[in-house]
């Protein structure tokens, strides 16, 4: 379904508004069907799945994940029976957000970061959102050629994710994903996104901690960034923080720390830092990890760890109902060839949204009643 802006009417003179393309599925269940069968691959029982994640196997992991991914229905009841089994096994691992501005050096940071942590024996897993492209739908960016080298280490489990259209560019699938990689023995999840947006909403609802990364030198820092983002983040790391941008750097996390101050309290009962890094030269990297673990020791030690833990799981299983309600909504047979209709009766002015919306909602539900 392509949508028509208004603003391309022709009274709008020199504007032009491209059409929006469908939602495409996170992941194509015909190319998962050729992935899985590829090789002689077939589906493998809910069990051996589970065997292979707990056994630290990636090769299993990355077809679980796979799964989970699909949309087809018989791959997401496999999914769905893989993730119940490996969920008493989840939960042990810290949850880093990591956000900033597109060009911050996140996945340089992310780099730096990661091999500190797998050279201190540490196991990272890092679930990169990329861009998808409209073409093939997949991921563009591709996080593993701007991560050569934690791509390679044996404790680091990298997994580009095309964002496919969804929320900010958040994969859906996400938070299950996080299940699975800890069930899988992974002491630490990050989770990249995009850039700034809607998409950082979602991906504080699955962390720990946030990290909202920042450059200097690029204009006004403070209004490159809103003020909610800010509100959610539980440190602020100003990277590139070399050379002759290093007084840049450190100018720019005074400004931070100055707008901080006008926030209220958190309720975690942290104040977050501001800090300084260089992830290109890896100066300061030690800095941002024991933060890190003083903000988890601070909020284990005062309840906030367990009880956001336990708000975001009530959270994302309402999510998970508004979603499927939306999708059979627009996917019921008596509904789907009704829409064309009803849009083009509120287009002409024939019918007013609200009494099109009533109409098409009341027959959804004759319909699910008569199941």
């Amino acid at each position: 379904m392509s949508y028509n802006h208004p603003e391309n009417d022709p009274k709008y003179i020199g504007l032009n508004v491209n059409a929006g393309i469908e939602k495409p599925e996170a992941v194509n269940a015909d190319s998962v069907e050729r992935f899985l069968k590829k090789g002689k691959r077939q589906i493998l029982s809910p069990d051996k799945y589970v065997n292979g994640i707990l056994k630290g196997n990636i090769t299993i992991l990355s077809q679980a994940v796979t799964l989970v991914e699909s949309n087809k229905p018989d791959h997401q009841k496999v999914a769905q029976e893989i993730i119940i089994k490996c969920l008493p096994h989840a939960g042990n691992a810290v949850r880093l957000g990591i956000t900033g501005v597109p060009g911050a050096g996140k996945s340089t940071f992310i780099e730096a970061l990661g091999k500190q942590i797998t050279g201190s024996g540490g196991k990272l897993a890092v679930l990169a959102i990329d861009p998808s492209s409209e073409r093939s739908k997949g991921s563009i960016l591709g996080d593993k050629t701007r991560m050569e080298e934690l791509s390679s280490d044996p404790n680091a489990y990298i997994r580009p994710s095309p964002a496919a259209g969804s929320l900010g560019g958040v994969a859906r699938k996400t938070r299950e994903i996080i299940i699975l990689c800890e069930a899988a023995g992974f002491s630490t999840i990050f989770i990249e996104t995009v850039g700034v947006g809607q998409s950082e909403t979602v991906v504080h609802s699955m962390v720990d901690f946030f990290l909202l990364i920042q450059i200097a030198g690029a204009g006004d820092e403070l209004q490159g960034i809103k003020r909610g983002i800010m509100e959610m983040a539980d440190a602020i790391l100003i990277n590139k923080a070399d050379g002759d941008n290093l007084e840049k750097a450190n100018l720019a996390a005074a400004q931070f720390r100055n707008a901080l101050h006008l926030f209220p309290p958190t309720g975690s009962g942290w104040n977050p830092p501001v800090l300084t890094c260089s992830a290109l030269e890896n100066n300061g990297i030690t800095k941002v990890w024991d933060t890190v673990t003083d903000y988890i020791t601070t909020t284990k030690a005062n309840n906030y760890f367990q009880n956001r833990r336990s708000e975001q799981a009530s959270y994302w299983m309402y999510e998970t109902i508004n979603e499927t309600l939306r999708y059979n909504f627009y996917h019921n047979h008596l509904i789907k060839p009704r829409l064309p209709h009803y849009e083009k009766l509120v287009l002409g002015n024939a019918m007013s949204s609200f009494i099109a919306a009533h109409e098409l909602l009341a027959t959804y539900f004759k319909s699910v009643g008569n199941e």
